[in-house]
């Protein structure tokens, strides 16, 4: 089994699935096309980039160091699916090597890929999922805000999170 990179039209964007003393995992990671370097035919290297600081996927890569990855490609229905082990490196060098928009990630997942598994286009199609048509206008759906504030009984969201997200987005994005 080897790892073949397209030239173009790198997926920007995975999701990664882990698990953990305190259960399952899976988190969106994404940057622009190509940004899930390939090392060597069974290496894939992935950048931690900023996120909401909850940390769970790393926690489990400690305990649980297996990982699964699917890759989406806006616009393609097939998708790829990896599994294998991964390892969190610290490795000035390598995390100095993923800088974008002047900042290094904290650290990069290194993935050993035991198995690789190229998934067909049915459930996308069934789903529509890039259908322009089937988009969802955003502001029909509870605020960030106000999910937070429900999750955390009042504790953090509500109307002012709604009024400072997109500033702070965009400060704290690398």
């Amino acid at each position: 089994m080897r790892i073949i990179a397209p030239s173009s039209k790198r997926p920007p964007s995975v999701a990664v699935a882990t698990s953990g003393p305190d259960g399952l995992d899976c988190t969106p990671r994404g940057d622009p096309p190509g940004f899930v370097r390939v090392r060597d035919e069974k290496t894939l290297l992935i950048p931690d980039r900023r996120g909401n600081n909850r940390i769970d996927s790393l926690r489990n890569l400690i305990a649980d160091p297996r990982i699964s990855l699917l890759f989406l490609i806006p616009g393609c229905g097939e998708t790829i699916r990896v599994n294998g082990h991964a390892v969190i490196s610290i490795e000035p060098e390598l995390c100095e090597s993923f800088i974008f928009a002047g900042k290094a990630p904290r650290s990069v997942v290194v993935v050993t890929v035991d198995r690789i598994y190229y998934q067909c286009a049915k459930a996308i199609v069934r789903s529509r999922l890039w259908d322009p048509a089937t988009q969802i206008d955003r502001r029909t759906l509870p605020s960030s805000g106000t999910i937070l504030a429900g999750i955390s009984k009042g504790a953090i969201g509500g109307p002012e999170h709604d009024r400072i997200a997109p500033e702070r987005m965009m400060a704290t994005i690398y």
